[in-house]
């Protein structure tokens, strides 16, 4: 089943998608908190047996649901190799990268729907996106073992990590991650895709092989598949919560696969083609099964906040 939040009439409604048309959940109900409840099936059921009232393209999408929390992982050695030349000069994957599938913990509040215009953020002139697929945890666990891990998985979604570059390097060098770097803007959606939609392209290593595109204004410029990411979505759940509480809703984004992002095409061409996203472009991001989000470039903020440290001396009070 494929479950959608979305905009009409000024009212918010969450419900079932099926061939085009959008079969509504009880208003006041959303899919976060069927999540939470354990009912999302159930629910998805009685309403398809309910006619759909609206077509996709009559509403506005919003996110599928607001996710407690979102962890990003880094799962993709090529992502990481074209990225790590462009950003920091290197010419290989550094070691601590295969040693385990390191995450960051992102913005939750910064979602954005599928269709959704997204603004430049304060301060960037470098723009880029992300292309991922983001696993949705349907049951609450701790100390997982990925053999269990897959039962707490309740569905997928495209998601795209959109990144400001030129905010992103100076975080680095401080060592805490990223920040304004990062935290202005999520695209998930188009819905949220039960994990029983795409069990059947599971390989026989446990990886989903589900292909990866990304177009620029209407031109196809990246391809991967989800299986050629380096640890399945289990073994990240697993490590995620190690001495740590998963719950229902939160997301973990899979990283960015190999050609998903501009800075890879920087890092490998030694140039930035194509240039930096800038007001007008259009980002058309498709997982297959998961679906399409599509999303334009409009201007931002002019102005930028940046308040600089006073020094204030090192001699300790007496």
């Amino acid at each position: 089943m494929r479950f959608a939040t979305y905009e009409h009439g000024g009212e918010e409604r969450a419900g079932v998608v099926r061939d085009g048309l959008i079969h509504p959940l009880p208003d006041g109900v959303s899919v976060l908190a069927l999540v939470e409840a354990g009912v999302l099936h159930a629910a998805g059921a009685e309403a398809l047996d309910a006619p759909g009232e609206l077509t996709v393209a009559e509403v506005r999408l919003l996110p599928p649901l607001k996710p407690p929390s979102v962890r990003d992982f880094v799962g993709f050695e090529a992502h990481i190799e074209g990225v790590s030349k462009s950003l920091d000069g290197l010419e290989h994957v550094p070691e601590e990268w295969y040693r385990a599938p390191n995450f960051y913990f992102t913005n939750p509040h910064a979602a954005y729907g599928a269709h959704d215009d997204v603004p430049v953020p304060a301060g960037c002139s470098v723009l880029d996106f992300e292309l991922e697929v983001g696993a949705v945890i349907g049951r609450g666990g701790r100390d997982l073992t990925p053999g269990e891990a897959r039962d707490h998985v309740i569905g997928y979604l495209v998601f795209n990590d959109w990144s400001a570059r030129d905010l992103q390097k100076p975080e680095k060098s401080l060592g805490l991650g990223f920040s304004k770097g990062k935290d202005f803007a999520n695209t998930l959606g188009p819905w949220l895709v039960t994990a029983d939609e795409v069990e059947d392209r599971r390989d026989a290593d446990g990886f989903l092989d589900l292909e990866m595109t990304v177009a620029l204004n209407g031109e196809l410029i990246g391809r991967d598949t989800l299986a050629n990411v380096s640890w399945t979505f289990e073994e990240m759940i697993a490590y995620a919560s190690r001495d740590a509480w998963v719950r229902p809703g939160d997301i973990l984004g899979s990283g960015t696969c190999g050609w998903g992002a501009l800075a890879e095409f920087w890092g490998r061409l030694g140039e930035r083609t194509p240039p930096p996203l800038r007001p007008g472009d259009e980002v058309t991001l498709t997982v297959e099964r998961l679906g399409t989000v599509s999303n334009r470039i409009v201007p931002g903020r002019a102005d930028a906040y940046l308040p600089r440290a006073r020094k204030r001396g090192r001699t300790p009070r007496p």
